[in-house]
């Protein structure tokens, strides 16, 4: 099987490398990189090389963004190619319009690497779902934002010192907004709840990041027994769901109280099954790498994913409710005082707290909200 792979970064590298040293009858022949960048001879500056090669059977996109992802997608399952991909934006974004085109055009559209990093976290779901309906999920699904926190926690660092390792060892890049405002945890959010749930998930969601947490903020959660953590969530019941990110303070007992650096966490609840965990590396070139050709090897065998997102399923953000912490030099409304700057909203929905903390970062650009588990 020809393999074509698009975009030669970090998991791209690793693609490459796992392939070539592991499978046998696949093959990499040809890789998409930038005009400057051609040093392989396998490499081309021109998408329309790939897509119009007859012998490729699978694209493997992980340029990540989502032009041009979305184009290359389209065009290869248009094509008649396989599809996987490790690109999270894009899929959160098309993933109706992906899982159209491979239907009609009777390919695979594979998307393990785009949530969880070498986790087999969407491989799970699915199965748990020839049996269970899944109530809910949950999880660290970034490991910068978890790299800060416990640096934060481990090392006494402040924000930005925790931030600056994080980008010295490449966990974090030079902008790192998508990490630190949940950006990355709401596109893998949205992908979670739509396998899980079976629904076109909304992309409105409520999403908070630990973009103001502070020293203070975990010391005053540690005196209370317990760790903050920033998470992306689900719930589904009764006809109805609701999904959300934000930082949460979770008991010190807790496994993912005790995640390290850039390890993920994710959780599922099935009928059944019950409570199942999966812990592993979140990202990086070979665990992500693996996730890929873990796909590679499904499509080889004539496995191909079947999604669908006709569920009709009510979002009802009173479903994930619960107490909020705030600190703030402003009183959050209907928030009771807890002592100097610090305040606390009963039983809200996410989404009524985002709404109280985009008010209250208004007015104090500094302030910190986290659920309580």
């Amino acid at each position: 099987m020809d393999i074509a792979i698009l975009g030669y970064g970090t998991v791209g590298k690793g693609v490459d490398t796992i392939i070539s040293a592991q499978l046998d009858g696949c093959a990499v022949t040809r890789i998409l990189e930038l005009p400057d960048r051609l040093v392989d001879g396998r490499m081309t500056a021109s998408f329309d090389e790939i897509v119009g090669d007859p012998s490729i059977e699978v694209v493997v996109e992980c340029m990540g963004g989502i032009e041009p992802a979305r184009s290359f997608i389209a065009r290869s399952l248009s094509a008649g190619k396989h599809v996987i991909t490790s690109n999270k934006a894009v899929v959160a974004a098309h993933f109706g319009e992906f899982v159209s085109l491979a239907d009609e055009h009777r390919v695979g559209f594979f998307i393990e690497a785009s949530t969880g990093g070498g986790i087999p976290w969407i491989a799970s779901i699915e199965k748990a779902r020839r049996i269970d309906a899944i109530s809910s999920f949950s999880g660290i699904m970034n490991g910068t934002s978890n790299f800060i926190i416990d640096a934060m926690l481990k090392d006494g660092s402040d924000f930005g010192e925790a931030l600056a390792r994080a980008q010295e060892l490449g966990y974090a890049e030079h902008d790192p907004s998508a990490d630190i405002d949940g950006i990355d945890v709401k596109n893998k959010t949205i992908i979670s709840a739509s396998v899980a749930f079976d629904v076109n998930c909304i992309h409105s969601l409520p999403v908070s990041g630990i973009r103001t947490i502070t020293k203070a903020d975990l010391e005053a959660f540690a005196a209370e027994g317990c760790v903050v953590k920033l998470l992306g969530r689900g719930v589904c019941r009764d006809g109805r769901y609701a999904v959300a990110v934000e930082p949460v303070a979770l008991p010190e007992d807790s496994l993912e109280a005790h995640v390290p650096a850039n390890f993920n966490l994710v959780t599922l609840v099935g009928e059944t099954i019950g409570e199942l965990k999966f812990y592993g590396q979140g990202a990086g070139m070979l665990p992500t790498g693996n996730a890929i050709v873990q796909d590679v090897l499904d499509c080889i065998s004539g496995i191909r994913p079947s999604y669908h997102f006709d569920t009709q399923l009510d979002y009802d953000p009173s479903l994930l409710t619960g107490d909020y912490r705030f600190r703030s030099n402003v009183a959050p409304e209907g928030a009771e005082p807890l002592g100097e700057r610090r305040w606390l909203l009963r039983a809200a929905s996410a989404e009524t707290a985002r709404s109280v903390l985009d008010h209250v970062l208004s007015k104090d650009p500094s302030a910190f909200m986290a659920a309580l588990s």
